[in-house]
C-alpha cells in the first residue's frame, strides 16, 4: 500500500508500524514521541491513506490515544474517529494554499515533519 520511499522512511524510525484497512486505508505509526507540554510523551499516529496516494494528499493527522495540553488550555479543531476499534482523536489541520501538497515531492515524511510541527504550533498558542 505504501511506497518504498515510505517504507525505507518508516523503516528508519526504528518505531512499530502497520498499515489496516479500517474503514479506509490507515498507516499506524506506534509510539511517536509527542513535545513535552502534553499528557502523553507517546501516542499512536495515524495517517488516512487516500486513494490515488502518493499523488493525493495525506491530510490531517489522529493520535490515540487522546492528547492534552499539560496547562489545561484546550486545542481546537478536534474530533473523534475510530480505526481499527480504538476512539483516536482526529486534528483537523489542513495545507494551505501557501503550503500545497506536491506529488512528487510530499509524502509520508514530509507530512509527519508537519504534524510535529502542528503538536509545536499548538503549545505556543
Amino acid at each position: 500500500m505504501l511506497p518504498e520511499i515510505d517504507v525505507e522512511f518508516l523503516e528508519s524510525l526504528k518505531l512499530d508500524w502497520e498499515t489496516i484497512s479500517s474503514g479506509g486505508n490507515w498507516l499506524l505509526i506506534h509510539k511517536v514521541p509527542v513535545p513535552e507540554g502534553y499528557n502523553l510523551a507517546e501516542v499512536t499516529t495515524a495517517l488516512m491513506i487516500a486513494p490515488g496516494y502518493p499523488v493525493s494528499q495525506i491530510d490531517m493527522a489522529y493520535f490515540y490515544p487522546h492528547l492534552t495540553r499539560n496547562d489545561g488550555k484546550g486545542i481546537g479543531a478536534l474530533a473523534s474517529h475510530v480505526i481499527d476499534n480504538k476512539n483516536f482523536q482526529r486534528w483537523s489541520r489542513h495545507r494551505t494554499a501557501e503550503n500545497p501538497w506536491r506529488p512528487g515531492l510530499d509524502d509520508v515524511s514530509t507530512h509527519l515533519q508537519l504534524v510535529h510541527y502542528w503538536f509545536e504550533r499548538e503549545l505556543n498558542k
